[in-house]
């Protein structure tokens, strides 16, 4: 079996966090019970559990803009990064920093997005063309 990560994380209402993280980011369910639920966030499980979500602030500097900080995220390659923009602003999600084209012509060059759930949890979505373009240096 292949390492995947598990990030568990708090929200406050399950039924929401279905919708948000299964039909809006088409993510399939997995196991749960009255107090939380697992999901595969694109290979990799995470566990969302009722209680109070982190605190979050816009600390974290890349190039010329101002992240939330914590958040958590995934790497996809370019073309299924480009569907799930899609899909994203069709789902008319307020982007904290929309889709877009960072360190172009660079090493890294990456599309990154911004946005967060329904609980204020940050997330991170970077599309890369090639699975080595993500650590060049």
């Amino acid at each position: 079996m292949p390492s995947a990560f598990h990030f568990a994380f708090n929200v406050t209402d399950l039924d929401q966090a279905r919708d948000f993280y299964g039909r809006v980011l088409g993510c399939q369910e997995g196991r749960s019970t009255d107090t939380w639920v697992d999901y595969d966030f694109f290979g990799h499980q995470i566990s969302m559990h009722l209680g109070t979500p982190f605190a979050t602030a816009d600390t974290g500097k890349v190039g010329k803009h101002l992240v939330p900080m914590p958040h958590f995220g995934i790497i996809l390659l370019l073309p299924e990064w480009k569907a799930l923009a899609e899909r994203l602003t069709q789902a008319g999600i307020d982007f904290v920093l929309p889709p877009q084209v960072r360190f172009e012509g660079e090493p890294g060059e990456q599309w990154t997005m911004f946005f967060r759930d329904p609980f204020g949890n940050p997330i991170e979505v970077k599309g890369f063309r090639t699975e080595e373009a993500v650590y060049a240096a």
